[in-house]
């Protein structure tokens, strides 16, 4: 049986282990948050080209709401996107190296 088994049927990792991995999923989260911004503002860049500003915040009161709804979608989105590859894969390193899963 793979230790990815093992670990699902057992409930999660071990108290050790889900301490050893806060500083990584600190540092993996830092990450994350850096390249979904990145991405959201390529992806927000194609989807108003005619924009040469920062998407708009919602305080913004010179752009329609609609707008700004669909800058948070997207945005909401994205980051939940690459969090989640981002966690998910340094889960996998840290269980790679440790032997042993750090979530429940």
């Amino acid at each position: 049986m793979s230790p990815s088994k093992q670990v699902s049927q057992t409930g999660g990792g071990s108290k050790t282990a889900k301490i050893l991995y806060r500083p990584w999923g600190l540092a993996a989260s830092i990450l994350g948050g850096l390249v979904a911004s990145q991405i959201f503002h390529q992806v927000w860049k194609r989807v108003d080209p005619q924009s040469t500003d920062d998407p708009p915040k919602p305080l913004q009161s010179e752009y329609r709401l609609r707008k700004i709804v669909i800058a948070a979608l997207a945005q909401g989105a994205i980051y939940s996107v690459v969090k989640a590859l981002i966690d998910r894969g340094g889960a996998r390193l840290f269980q790679k190296w440790t032997g042993e899963w750090p979530g429940d």
